[in-house]
């Protein structure tokens, strides 16, 4: 006798926790040039010459009651709390009886497939939380180091100080670290969604079971009771697929973000004093490309942003150069520049002619110092000029 799927079937009360979420995230890059400065308020273009330096214008799971917390990783998060984790109850699977049809054997055959799958969710839930408490102790000491380099420069400190360039390693490989933990949590995102699929496949199996004749009263009960639990079993899995995945794109973000903040945190140790953010981060690093200025449109690019004039050796433009790019920031948060090479005309053809080569190559420096403090080179667009009344090789940085 074919009994009513839905006679008997017993509803299932599943406890789930809500999931928080508090990890401080990173990332890193190599050690290389950047130079930054301190914004000024004057209201003059800035100039960088062997006379003077004038300052900037523009404004440029633990399941609870069944799952132990977890101790991978340390178990603390930085600050001294533990790192949150996956809070789900399993679905306990009731054992059910033998009526000895041959239905009742498929029944047990489906029961030991959910069991499976309940087991994969606890070790699944538990091995979040691991990585989850990796990436705190990981966060915490890449933001341990961090801090203390960025002390030592507050105060000040010499060029390329070896004790600060160990402390940049050690976040280097903190960051290393959350990267591996993203890997990590790559391969916990295909495994639990490889038993989402399988969870989908068992309800259909037990729904199919329905319709198999040689059934008993019995049977059909046991079939609503385990269909209740594996959509119960379907709904964590679900949640503990999103957690996951969540886990993975916020952290990617902030590895990403913390790398190129490493960038500027290098160059600032090269140089022995803190510059301030990376020029780089958002929403200047959505900037669409531009291409160069040519030489005919110089005359209609304005006042110049800053003015560098290379009429020494060694001119110190670092300062400036970021003052004047983070007030121009400021104002205009998608603005590009253009870096224009302007040599003098004055002596012979010969002596022009290296007037020019010396500007470019002055360009070309001033470029690479604006990429070091963070400015996309998508941003970036370089052209030459010459200016009868220059006395020497200049570098003049537009906003456009």
């Amino acid at each position: 006798m074919k009994g009513n799927p839905a006679a008997g079937r017993k509803s299932r009360l599943v406890s789930v926790l809500a999931l928080s979420v508090g990890l401080g995230l990173a990332g890193c890059s190599d050690l290389d040039n950047s130079m930054f400065g301190e914004p000024d308020d004057s209201g003059s273009v800035p100039t960088a010459s062997a006379d003077q330096s004038a300052a900037p214008t523009a404004t440029p799971g633990s399941m609870p009651g069944t799952l132990p917390p977890s101790s991978g990783g340390g178990g603390a998060a930085p600050g001294g709390g533990s790192a949150p984790v996956v809070a789900i109850t399993p679905v306990p699977i009731e054992a059910g009886s033998n009526t000895g049809t041959a239905v009742s054997a498929t029944i047990a055959t489906l029961r030991s497939q959910v069991q499976t799958l309940e087991d994969h969710l606890s070790a699944s839930a538990t091995h979040l939380a691991d990585l989850r408490n990796q990436g705190a102790d990981a966060a915490g000491a890449y933001h341990e180091s961090k801090a203390r380099i960025t002390t030592r420069l507050q105060v000040g400190t010499t060029r390329g100080n070896p004790e600060l360039v160990t402390e940049w390693n050690n976040a280097q490989s903190s960051l290393d670290s959350l990267a591996a933990n993203i890997n990590a949590l790559n391969a916990l995102s295909a495994a639990v969604a490889t038993d989402s699929s399988s969870a989908h496949f068992a309800l259909d199996q037990i729904q199919a079971t329905y319709n198999v004749s040689g059934a008993v009263d019995e049977d059909h009960r046991q079939l609503g009771v385990l269909e209740d639990e594996t959509n119960q079993t379907i709904v964590l899995i679900d949640r503990l697929l999103k957690a996951a995945a969540d886990d993975t794109q916020r952290q990617t973000a902030y590895v990403a973000n913390e790398r190129a903040n490493l960038t500027t945190l290098a160059s600032a140790i090269k140089n022995g004093e803190l510059y301030g953010a990376d020029l780089g981060s958002a929403p200047i690093a959505m900037a669409s490309a531009g291409g160069p200025m040519s030489v005919a449109t110089l005359a209609y690019a304005g006042t110049p942003l800053v003015v560098i004039r290379f009429d020494h050796p060694g001119v110190d433009y670092q300062q400036i150069l970021y003052a004047a790019l983070t007030q121009a920031l400021q104002s205009r948060p998608n603005a590009g520049f253009s870096v224009v090479a302007v040599a003098p005309t004055r002596g012979s053809a010969a002596a022009v002619q290296i007037a020019q080569t010396s500007a470019k190559n002055h360009a070309q420096e001033v470029l690479r110092s604006m990429t070091d403090m963070g400015v996309p080179a998508s941003r970036l667009a370089v052209a030459s000029a010459t200016d009868p009344g220059a006395t020497s090789s200049e570098v003049r940085v537009f906003v456009r």
